[in-house]
Order: structure tokens, then sequence, then C-alpha cells
């Protein structure tokens, strides 16, 4: 079993290949929930519902209202896009003054190891 934290602040840090720079666990994987969460409903072309739609939360109050809600959108929106690859065991959304943790704690269908995505939003 992995159980492997990883760290993204936000904005990200875009190393020299153009990618975003991640360790341990399924960068795959990752990298998928990571796209899922970024994307705006409506950005992709071909695809006008892929997406989270987090960021129209940006300007909302930082309070457990706010927590509950990305909760929420978080869940349906990987529910929705990666259930064929990842079943999605938790989420936890905190908020702490300026900052929001996202941590995500899912299952790989293939192999069923076990992983953890934490987000930085600040």
């Amino acid at each position: 079993m992995a159980d492997e934290i990883n760290s993204f602040g936000f904005p990200f840090a875009v190393n020299k290949g153009g990618g975003i720079n991640a360790s341990g666990g399924d960068e795959a994987i990752r990298g998928k929930i990571i796209q899922v969460l970024f994307t705006a409903p409506g950005e992709r072309v071909n695809l006008p519902e892929f997406g989270c739609g987090i960021f129209n939360l940006v300007f909302e109050a930082n309070n457990t209202i706010l927590a509950a809600a990305m909760e929420f959108t978080i869940g349906q929106a990987l529910a929705r896009w990666l259930a064929e690859e990842i079943i999605v065991e938790a989420i936890d959304v905190e908020s702490r003054e300026e900052t929001i943790t996202v941590e995500i704690a899912y299952t790989k269908r293939v192999d069923l190891a076990k992983e953890t995505v934490r987000i930085h939003f600040r």
C-alpha cells in the first residue's frame, strides 16, 4: 500500500519543460485529478462539461461553508470524470486564514493501491 502525500502551491511552479513539478505516487492519476480540479467547465471546447468549477468559489469567504462546498464540488467532479480509475475514499478541505488545503484520499482501481494528494491554495 502506497500512501504518498504531495503538495502543490497555487499558483503552480512550472518546471523548465513546461510541466508541474510532482513526486511520489502515481503521477498519471495525480495529473488527472489536478486536471479535473483546475479546469473550469466550459474551458474545453470539445468537452465543455469537463472540470470542477472550484475557481468559481475563489471570492467566497474562507470559512466552513466554503470548505463544505468545495468538498461537495470536488467529490462530484471526481466521481463523474475519474470513477473508472479511482475510488475516492475521502475529501478533506481545511480552511485556515488565507490558505485552503484540499486532501483527496483515493484507491486506484487497477491495483487497489491507496494514495493521497494534498493541494494548498494560498
